[in-house]
């Protein structure tokens, strides 16, 4: 899980990829990375750390230029090594740097004929700089000093053809402007806005539609499944159909991923986690019509908006039973489950009047690994509720991400192999409910009809792109486990900054 955004200005954009970068942090808090372009060069920023501490005023002053990609990361293949964050680059043809959020589910594959027929050497364990170079020989191969908008979706129509998974992009072409696309199935989100200013017409590419509600630019909407932005250095703006899509976004954004004042894909996050309340309500009424609830509580801060609805939808009071320490990172996305459990306890703390002598109802977003769930619930318990019930806003969780979400291996994952009942003993929960699947997707394409199906493989482990069987889950899981992100990449970067 990553963000990406791509701005081409009429101004330095440095401060602005800050700032759109800041609002994605969510999106990945392991390693930060900015480049841009002047006058023909490029100047570079990245390392391990938050966006704040990554750019210092110094690195502010050296990164100029009128367009440039900034990038957060969350490892999810690869390492955590600072040389595997984004953006890379490739000095031919033209130098090209490029930010990628997602996954290729056969980059092995490519890396070999990468290397083979293409002549062109990977440096890092990471598959954006694998997309790169697909991207870059695919250039290449157009044989244009001077590429006009067919070239470039010609080139982008190849990446296609040669890569699979969930993804997606932009890059920065030296002297020929910025590209975006995204996996024909759109299965990762990517939007784009548009700005007027005295100088001109500005384009900006982010992950989610708050970047740019943050820059003031507005959103033009979303870049098609199978579709590419290109954004000459003129600012004109270019857009073409490379080859057939299929909209299903990944369901986990909704649930989990963006923040909930995001629009992806005609679809406004909030409205849609409001929904997976009232079903979620609708099925306790429908199935638990005596239960003994005396109060409704969210797990800060995914879940608000679907415990608050289903409060309202229950009849109950809702209270917030835990304060959570803004400064502690998202559990989920912290790499090493050591870490993950330590960081619970340092994240939240029950207000203990909250929970006494009640039987209180804690809503999550989804059940992972159960780390959070079970910690919490002995919280509850600690601060005096009487009984516990726990409810998730999302299915149970049974099986891998490979599109670029941190849920590499089955083994992982609490409800995989288990039942809900089994489940819900193992987190020590009274009572645990799972949102119904057809109920969830009839939850979010509700808001918008014309998206009739969704990438939901994590619940029912049916994968939408790639060539998705026992052995690449197997092998996926040994080269994503925590020990793997410890090792090191083949290049040794010393400064992660500088001019190219």
């Amino acid at each position: 899980m990553c963000g990406i955004v791509g701005i081409s200005a009429t101004v330095n954009v440095n401060q602005l990829l800050f700032d759109a970068l800041t609002v994605l942090q969510h999106r990945g808090q392991d390693a930060a990375g900015m480049v841009t372009l002047d006058d023909g060069r490029f100047f570079l920023r990245k390392d391990n750390g938050l966006v704040k501490d990554v750019f210092r005023t110094r690195h502010m002053k050296r990164l100029n230029g009128c367009s440039g990609l900034g990038h957060v990361r969350y490892p999810t293949a690869g390492t955590s090594s600072s040389a595997e964050a984004q953006p890379f680059y490739v000095n031919s043809p033209y130098g090209i740097a490029l930010a990628h959020n997602g996954n290729l589910t056969n980059a092995d594959d490519i890396k070999q004929s990468l290397f083979e027929s293409d002549l062109r050497h990977i440096n890092t364990h990471s598959d954006s700089e694998i997309l790169l170079n697909v991207f870059a020989h695919e250039l290449a191969k157009e044989g244009k000093h001077k590429p006009q908008a067919e070239d470039i979706f010609n080139a982008v129509t190849g990446v296609y053809q040669r890569c699979e998974g969930g993804f997606a992009v932009v890059a920065l072409l030296n002297g020929h402007g910025m590209v975006g696309f995204r996996d024909p199935h759109g299965i990762r989100p990517l939007v784009y806005g548009k700005r007027e200013t005295e100088k001109g017409a500005e384009y900006m590419l982010a992950s989610e539609s708050v970047a740019l509600d943050a820059l003031d630019f507005e959103l033009v909407g979303d870049v098609a499944p199978g579709e590419a932005i290109y954004i000459d250095e003129q600012r004109q703006l270019h857009t073409f159909q490379c080859v057939p899509g299929k909209l299903t976004p990944c369901m986990f954004e909704y649930v989990y991923l963006a923040r909930p004042d995001s629009s992806l894909d005609g679809i406004f996050v909030y409205q849609s986690r409001l929904r997976m309340g009232q079903t979620l309500a609708n099925k306790i009424l429908r199935e638990w019509p005596d239960h003994d609830i005396d109060v409704v509580m969210p797990i800060p801060d995914t879940s608000r908006n679907s415990a608050l609805e289903m409060a309202t939808r229950l009849g109950l009071p809702y209270r917030e039973g835990f304060v959570k320490n803004r400064y502690i990172g998202r559990t989920f996305i912290m790499p090493g489950q050591a870490i993950r459990k330590k960081s619970v306890r340092q994240k939240l703390n029950a207000i203990h009047q909250e929970f006494a002598g009640k039987n209180v109802l804690l809503v999550d977003d989804s059940v992972v690994r159960g780390t959070t769930c079970e910690q919490i619930i002995e919280m509850a318990r600690d601060a005096g509720a009487r009984k516990v019930y726990f409810c998730s806003a999302a299915p149970a969780i049974r099986y891998p991400n490979v599109y670029g979400i941190d849920m590499p291996t089955r083994e992982e994952l609490i409800a995989h192999g288990r039942t809900d009942q089994e489940v819900c003993e193992q987190i020590g929960a009274d009572k645990l409910i799972f949102q119904d699947l057809d109920d969830l997707k009839k939850a979010v394409s509700s808001l918008n009809p014309d998206i009739d199906d969704f990438d939901c493989s994590v619940f029912d482990g049916c994968y939408k792109a790639g060539n998705i069987d026992a052995h690449y889950l197997k092998q996926l899981a040994t080269s994503r486990n925590d020990d793997s992100r410890q090792a090191g990449s083949d290049i040794i970067d010393l400064h992660n900054e500088g001019e190219l």
